[in-house]
């Protein structure tokens, strides 16, 4: 919940000129609901796509406050991200929510960020793997590998200044993958695998040098071009 709208247009005014010339890697913003369809005006024919942070498991109705799939598709949205760890912490969305969400929004047109992860207690407990197992398994339910991203999120890392470590990043990474190849065969070779939490210009590289790291969910750290910047142009093969 970052940047009015007037805000958000010069962000992205001063990223695209930033990094207009990247072809080797997918860039994707997500504004808030606000500034949507200012910066789908903005981003259209660029090489930068626009994703929405959440969306609403109905295409319209008595819902006041909600926003469906058709509404983001109107913006200029390709992507919207579900299950991210705010939602779950402090909207109660679980990943029954998710599924409904996810599917909806694939039926009208949109890419789907998925975001799962463990919190600090269950990672404690040495329950990682059974709970990103029980996220793919239950918010992927009845749901194919085309255009589907997964997000690994640990949630003790996410705003603390916390990071998985490497190691810690692909062993998770590592795991999910795995789990999507028994759900999808060899479809799941075409889902990207992204790490979320605490993504740093001075982390990035050892975390994209993990082989099953295939990309980055930046949060506070994508609230500046440059520094945003400076993530997208990470160094590969540096660990």
């Amino acid at each position: 919940m970052n940047k009015t709208v007037p805000e958000a247009v010069d962000f992205i005014r001063s990223f695209l000129s930033s990094v207009k010339d990247v072809s080797d890697a997918d860039l994707v913003i997500a504004p808030p609901f606000t500034a949507l369809y200012a910066a789908g005006s903005l981003l259209k024919g660029t090489n930068v796509g626009l994703a929405a942070q959440n969306v609403f498991y109905e295409e319209k109705g008595a819902f006041t406050g909600e926003i469906s799939p058709v509404m983001l598709k109107g913006t200029g949205c390709e992507y919207v991200i579900i299950g991210h760890s705010e939602r779950r912490q402090y909207f109660h969305e679980n990943d029954e929510i998710a599924n409904k969400k996810i599917k909806l929004s694939r039926n009208n047109g949109l890419k789907v960020i998925f975001c799962i992860g463990e919190t600090l207690e269950q990672r404690e407990a040495g329950r990682t793997f059974e709970i990103l197992s029980y996220q793919i398994v239950n918010g992927l339910k009845n749901i194919n590998a085309q255009g589907l991203v997964v997000a690994y999120e640990p949630v003790w890392a996410i705003g603390t200044g916390r990071t998985a470590t490497p190691d810690q990043a692909q062993e998770a990474h590592l795991q999910i993958r795995n789990r999507l190849r028994e759900l999808f065969g060899e479809a799941s070779d075409a889902v990207q695998i992204l790490y979320g939490g605490s993504v740093t210009p001075e982390n990035v590289d050892s975390l994209m040098a993990c082989p099953d790291v295939d990309g980055a969910l930046v949060g506070g750290a994508s609230l500046k071009p440059d520094s945003f910047e400076k993530i997208v142009r990470f160094k590969r093969g540096i660990k």
